[in-house]
């Protein structure tokens, strides 16, 4: 039997998120009832979940215990514990290992069965096209190809994000309908909630001034940092995924090339909400500014994964004044806005 610890890495939420509440449902169907914890590696130290692994119930004969930013346990002592534990874990005591990165340490990678393990790849743009469309036939809706491509424009490409993105239109349409580019536009664009996109948008807004747009900004940043399941790693790599776009869309207009809109479609550029955006994101950041941001935006990325969850906000906050106020360039100390 394999040892009740499972390894599930990768930056496909939706379906990794799947596969986890694939295991807890095994649970309860094997012992009718389950504790259920979710815990941070930043925030956790192994020995107390593996106290919490080892408490038994009277009255809840299972324990799982999902433990997030698997990539952060790497110490030799916390992987001894662990060691420790499996070598007198029951079944009815789980350990979950979960990463948005692709890997953990090795020592903590060799404690893990292979049949326990799966990585979670993005999915490409043509198959989470037809995720989509898969998604709204299965609930009894069409979907034309432009919305299709709108919806992938406006939202984070993981099936996660989508999936309540989605879920949106079935409560402003009937069954049978389908949805437009038009219902896109009225339904995500207009009233989506923030994040990382919306964000970008606030951020790259050239009729304001850049204290004005760091303002908005941080605002719209605390009510992402309040909502359900956040997490900076996807808030940054949201961040970079736009501008590394922007790049995209200043290298494709380089001399003031003029493109047709069946060759921005095939860039990716396929609604005219995506282009609108670019275009006046183009005004704020030049190329070589985009990729002093995405630098700024990858030395967050390490910074934050170094320090744990205490000083996420801070570092996240300093990250905006940089794009916003200094272009990309990194603040040596202390600078009042």
């Amino acid at each position: 039997m394999a040892a009740p610890i499972y390894l599930y890495s990768g930056p496909e939420i939706g379906s990794r998120n799947e596969q986890v509440e694939s295991i807890k449902n095994s649970l309860i169907k094997k012992f009718g009832d389950v504790d259920n914890y979710l815990l941070y590696a930043s925030d956790s130290k192994i020995e107390d979940i593996i106290a919490k692994l080892q408490t038994e119930s009277l009255f809840v004969p299972a324990t799982c215990v999902v433990l997030r930013e698997a990539e952060l346990v790497k110490k030799k002592e916390e992987i001894e514990l662990l060691s420790s534990w499996l070598k007198g874990a029951k079944d009815s005591a789980v350990l979950i290992l979960v990463t948005d990165e692709i890997s953990v340490d090795s020592k903590l990678d060799k404690l893990v069965p292979k049949e326990n393990k799966q990585i979670f790849w993005a999915m490409d743009e043509s198959r989470l096209a037809s995720w989509l469309q898969g998604y709204f036939r299965k609930n009894g809706y069409a979907i034309e190809a432009d919305a299709v491509d709108s919806i992938l424009e406006l939202t984070e490409n993981n099936t996660e994000a989508l999936r309540g993105e989605c879920n949106r239109f079935f409560l402003c349409f009937p069954k049978d309908h389908t949805i437009t580019e038009s219902d896109v536009e009225q339904i995500l664009a207009h009233n989506r909630e923030e994040s990382a996109f919306t964000l970008f948008d606030a951020m790259a807004n050239p009729n304001e001034s850049p204290s004005s747009r760091l303002e908005e900004s941080l605002s719209i940043l605390q009510k992402i940092l309040l909502t359900k399941n956040n997490s900076p790693v996807m808030i940054l790599a949201g961040l970079a995924s736009c501008f590394r776009r922007l790049e995209l869309w200043h290298s494709i207009h380089a001399g003031g090339a003029y493109l047709d809109e069946f060759t921005l479609k095939t860039k990716g550029f396929s609604s005219k909400t995506a282009r609108n955006q670019y275009s006046r994101a183009a005004r704020v950041w030049s190329f070589g500014q985009c990729a002093a941001v995405l630098a700024s935006i990858s030395g967050t990325d390490s910074e934050i994964r170094s320090s744990g969850q205490s000083l996420q906000e801070t570092q996240l906050s300093m990250l905006l004044y940089e794009i916003i106020m200094k272009n990309g360039g990194r603040c040596a100390k202390y600078e009042a806005v």
